[in-house]
């Protein structure tokens, strides 16, 4: 019996797990004997990014997959950056905790939709941010990261018209940051743009020696009150570099997992959501599927494992690759 009808007839979760320290020690073990490799984001919970060998963002991470060595690459995120790693790495097994860890950002672009924008404007250079499907990436240029979303704009001929997708609060600020105007496709992540900023307000009142800092997937409104703008390895980077000891995170509140590593002895202050959850802070509910319990069966079984069209993959690989050859300038 394979390990897909193993899972089958005995069920993920049915499937008694070790608990507690046993968990750790047996995820450690079948890393080990499986030769496989742990990516995660920085915005999943803490526990699993201390067994991850690289944690960090999209940019990061994607270069991390491609350099992998290993035979089984477990992606610790959502949906659309499993899908990143296998187009990366066609011949090696690419499971994820969750299958269902999707991604609003990467919602908000139908397919077809978008194919019908596109020929709309044949002539167009099109840049989309990371967080799409693996279709989307299929029908793109060029892809770009929080990271380097400027770079790539600013690598474009003058004379080029630019179709940026999907994230248009990321296309708005590149567009600032650049001078170039773009055509947008009107997407948002869910959690970026539920942060108040009647709630950063207040709280700018309460520590008014913290400096706010933000993501650029944030609201213009918001991002045009920070202190500083920056991707999230920019931000905790920021944090570290800067002689003030108090911050506003305007971002996913997993990023204070490594923020609180990196600078402990800095007060971080999470941006509060417009909706109360569990800590009354930005969190991302797909992020928070991935558990430690389903991390172990993901590599016990090798299973939920993202397959990929070459039809699909071939093309997406090579607007993937313009982005990471971009980058190493």
């Amino acid at each position: 019996m394979n390990l897909a009808e193993e899972a089958k007839e005995v069920g993920y979760i049915s499937r008694s797990t070790p608990k507690d320290q046993a968990l750790i020690d047996a995820i450690k073990q079948l890393k080990k004997e499986k030769n496989a490799v742990i990516l995660a984001h920085y915005y999943v919970d803490g526990e699993l990014q201390e067994l991850a060998d690289f944690v960090g963002d999209s940019l990061g991470l994607s270069q991390a997959a491609e350099k992998t060595d290993a035979d089984l690459i477990v992606f610790c995120g959502v949906h659309f950056m499993g899908e990143t790693a296998k187009i990366l790495n066609p011949s090696k097994k690419v499971v994820v905790p969750d299958f269902n860890a999707g991604c609003s950002l990467a919602d908000s672009v139908p397919t077809n939709e978008f194919m019908a924008l596109k020929a709309q404007h044949p002539n167009a250079v099109v840049v989309s941010y990371i967080n799409c499907s693996a279709e989307i990436k299929a029908l793109t240029d060029i892809i770009c990261t929080s990271s380097n979303a400027v770079q790539i704009v600013e690598s474009i001929p003058a004379d080029k018209e630019i179709i940026f997708a999907p994230d248009a609060n990321l296309g708005r600020y590149v567009e600032h940051k650049t001078g170039r105007k773009m055509i947008l496709w009107e997407g948002a992540c869910m959690v970026h743009i539920d942060i108040s900023l009647e709630k950063l307000k207040q709280l700018r009142l309460d520590y008014p020696d913290a400096l706010l800092i933000a993501h650029p997937e944030c609201k213009e409104i918001i991002l045009k009150e920070a202190d500083y703008v920056g991707s999230t390895t920019a931000l905790l980077q920021f944090v570290e570099k800067s002689p003030n000891t108090s911050f506003i995170v305007a971002t996913e509140a997993g990023i204070l997992h490594k923020m609180k590593q990196a600078v402990p002895n800095k007060h971080l202050i999470p941006a509060p959501a417009n909706e109360q959850n569990s800590c009354a802070c930005s969190e991302c509910p797909y992020m928070k599927m991935n558990t430690l319990e389903k991390l172990y069966n993901a590599l016990f079984y090798e299973l939920p494992e993202i397959e990929i069209s070459e039809e699909i993959r071939k093309p997406a690989y090579k607007a993937l690759k313009a982005m990471l050859e971009i980058s190493k300038k």
